[in-house]
């Protein structure tokens, strides 16, 4: 397999995001203070700049908050990593004895229990 045929190659990693930061292109924020370990002056700014007018524009009205939502859905699902056919049968069988199991153990018990309370009761 070729260096940039392996999956996971479109992120960039941590070479590339120091690297567009010295050509100017900034270093992603996550809001921590990493001198202080607090997000609280990013946060703050973060909280100041939602209620702006202009924050309120982008958010749109609600059906461009459903549109966003179905959008921002769409993206996260692209992320998942789907299991192969084989591993989705192993995983419904594993599921499927050991739900029968479970019944099984439950059907049993109350059977018991039902028997022991006539005979108590009885």
């Amino acid at each position: 397999m070729a260096e940039k045929d392996r999956p996971g190659d479109d992120v960039p990693g941590d070479d590339e995001v120091l690297a567009d930061a010295a050509a100017g292109g900034g270093v992603p924020d996550d809001g921590a203070d990493t001198a202080t370990g607090s997000g609280g002056t990013a946060l703050a700014e973060r909280s100041a700049d939602s209620d702006s007018p202009k924050a309120k524009k982008r958010r749109g009205g609600p059906i461009g908050r459903v549109g966003g939502f179905f959008r921002e859905v769409v993206s996260e699902l692209r992320k998942v990593i789907w299991p192969t056919r084989k591993e989705l049968l192993t995983y419904t069988s594993v599921v499927i004895v050991f739900v029968t199991v479970v019944t099984a153990i439950v059907s049993g018990l109350d059977y018991a229990f039902g028997k022991g309370i006539l005979w108590a009761l009885g």
